[in-house]
């Protein structure tokens, strides 16, 4: 079924979901409120300006994407993708009432500030983008001082803040999906062994504060250093945790590229593992993870795969590739903007209907912003097989009540 589902009245929910075969959408009022705050579609402000370079759709609301398109290599595959994606979900969205005006980043801060400023001048309401980092925050600046809030796709949540919200997978939200599922599996003691970089930094915040939400208590947390192949220091910090096995229950080890070597050295170094539980992050979404022999058992959380599985089939379909991981996020970006141009009025893009607390639904799974740009995520939690995963808890499809 192809289209757009009837709006639904609902005083205290709001959802946004999208169909993951054809991206039917169902907006309901804002926590506390109904749609009948919001009557009809704007109409397209006199005067606004013909707007310069790309354009997808025709609607009467306009929302900009900043994209690295002259950033060269992988930032420009990166930004092709995007793009393509943003038109494959206007397309599934019918009768989006946006016009989508891309704007070119180059990839860093000044020119993703050139593009904010541009966007907004041509009558953008709404920024999606940009993709990294320093443009995120090059962008941030020059949206928040004309009062258009930016959802953007970059994992560094540095970068967030009030009215600039990421969209992408953070640490914290996989931190804290697999440290519960741990606890409410019995597990109370834990450790962690961690990269000595500004991931492990973040990942060790969120690791400590989920332990001690979840009622346990952390044994020991190394942190190591990785100098090309010298695996000499993990084998080190992992050896330092293998001695204190008898108090530990499970052993947090996020980053993917390490976690197959981590798990041999463990079990050399006498560490149970079918009793000590591993425990890994979205980073351990590879081949190379799951189908390591030492790592079966291990837990880790993900999105649902189901909806990127439907998405990038149809994207595969229509541009004769498949997809990288993270292009769902610009397709859920573009439905978001498109849903909230249809169903919440004046109101659309407005702090209060971005952060309702009952979140949106998307490509990979439900997810809400919180106001300092931060994102929650509901997620799934996969065994690794040896041979791939399996779902071993599933995704959540709603927040919680009041949560």
């Amino acid at each position: 079924m192809l289209g757009v589902l009837d709006k639904m009245m609902h005083a205290r929910r709001s959802v946004l979901a999208l169909s993951l075969g054809a991206a039917a959408l169902a907006l309901a009022g804002c926590s506390g409120s109904t749609m009948g705050e919001y009557p009809g579609y704007p109409s397209t402000p006199p005067g606004q300006p013909a707007p310069s370079g790309e354009t997808i759709g025709q609607g009467s609301v306009r929302v900009a994407m900043l994209l690295p398109m002259s950033g060269g290599g992988s930032a420009s595959s990166i930004a092709t993708v995007f793009r393509n994606t943003a038109e494959l979900a206007l397309s599934d969205f019918q009768g989006a009432d946006v016009q989508i005006l891309i704007k070119d980043t180059g990839g860093t801060a000044q020119g993703a500030q050139a593009a904010t400023q541009a966007a907004i001048a041509e009558g953008a309401e709404l920024i999606l983008g940009p993709v990294f980092a320093p443009a995120v925050g090059g962008a941030g600046a020059t949206a928040r001082s004309s009062g258009v809030p930016v959802v953007a796709f970059s994992s560094d949540e540095a970068v967030a803040s009030r009215g600039v919200y990421l969209l992408s997978f953070l640490p914290r939200s996989d931190v804290a999906r697999i440290v519960s599922h741990a606890a409410a599996q019995g597990k109370r003691s834990f450790a962690a062994l961690l990269p000595d970089d500004t991931y492990g930094a973040v990942a060790e915040a969120a690791f400590r504060q989920e332990v001690g939400r979840a009622g346990g208590r952390i044994v020991s947390i190394e942190r190591y250093k990785l100098t090309g192949n010298d695996t000499s220091d993990i084998a080190a910090k992992a050896s330092q945790i293998a001695a204190n096995a008898a108090q530990i229950d499970a052993i947090f080890v996020p980053a993917g590229n390490v976690a197959p070597f981590v798990a041999q050295t463990l079990s050399t170094g006498g560490v149970n593992l079918g009793q000590t539980r591993l425990l890994g992050s979205g980073q351990w979404e590879s081949p190379q993870v799951l189908n390591a022999a030492p790592l079966t058992g291990a837990w880790y959380p993900g999105p649902d795969a189901a909806g990127f599985q439907a998405f990038a089939s149809r994207y595969q379909s229509r541009y004769g590739s498949q997809p990288p991981r993270n292009a769902s996020l610009a397709y859920d970006a573009t439905i978001l903007a498109a849903g909230l141009v249809r169903s919440a009025g004046p109101a659309r893009f407005s702090e209060r209907v971005l952060t309702n607390r009952d979140g949106f639904l998307g490509i990979d799974g439900v997810f809400r912003f919180e106001r300092d740009g931060r994102n929650e995520r509901g997620l799934a939690v996969y065994e690794v097989t040896g041979s791939g995963s399996r779902v071993i808890s599933p995704a959540p499809r709603s927040f919680g009540s009041g949560s």
